[in-house]
């Protein structure tokens, strides 16, 4: 009997909190909405894609033509809808993603979390000794193997020659290093993440005038 109290208790708060018009529970219920889609939008892209972040985008014109700024990118499990491939596996095979052979991956310049994940080319795989033995060797301490990587309007592969602040020259990418590959591209929508804090505020900033504004109309009309 208690428990049945107890979930009618419940029932009715429910109901009174969607049906207020109170001005402070129609602001918290419609930031409530809001928060709920954006959430599971979320949740179903990093269903599908079965990684996270699970869109990406463009920052720099590294991948022109093929990608652009504010281009936003859907990105996928690195196995996902068949194994990773390189520019050169891509060459032998005839397989292409955007515009050229081979996948683009999106990786953490040298397992680095405090920087933004670069998105290029996956050009060939290189073992430890094809590293040490090459040119590469002399860059790195500790020369490994990993994923070698060039931007398609970069006229250079990433390693040994890119450098970013607090990371160092780029290493051959190893896959735990890999956040995922690109699956595909919407054009100009990257625009929005990267003005998230300000879209968000638009976001708040529509509904209380929403709920100031028609929650009155409403209450003058009846």
């Amino acid at each position: 009997m208690a428990d049945t109290t107890w979930l009618q208790r419940a029932a009715s708060t429910l109901q009174a909190f969607r049906t207020s018009e109170h001005i402070a529970v129609s602001l918290a219920r419609d930031l409530l909405w809001v928060v709920a889609v954006v959430g599971g939008i979320a949740l179903a892209l990093y269903i599908v894609a079965g990684t996270w972040p699970a869109v990406v985008t463009i920052e720099s014109e590294s991948m022109v033509p093929n990608m652009n700024v504010g281009d936003l990118v859907l990105v996928v499990d690195e196995d996902r809808f068949g194994g990773l491939i390189t520019r050169d596996e891509g060459l032998r095979t005839g397989y292409r993603s955007f515009g050229d052979f081979g996948d683009v991956i999106i990786y953490r310049p040298n397992g680095v979390d405090s920087v933004h994940p670069i998105i290029h080319r996956a050009m060939i795989y290189a073992d430890t000794a094809t590293i040490e033995q090459s040119i590469l060797g002399e860059y790195y301490r500790d020369p490994h193997g990993g994923y070698i990587t060039q931007g398609d309007n970069n006229p250079y592969i990433d390693q040994g020659n890119l450098r970013i602040p607090g990371v160092g020259v780029v290493e051959p990418v190893k896959k735990e290093w890999i956040v995922g590959k690109a699956l595909f591209a919407v054009p100009l929508i990257g625009y929005l993440p990267l003005h998230v804090v300000e879209f968000a505020i638009l976001v708040i900033v529509i509904v209380i005038i929403h709920d100031l504004v028609f929650v009155r109309w409403k209450r003058k009309d009846e």
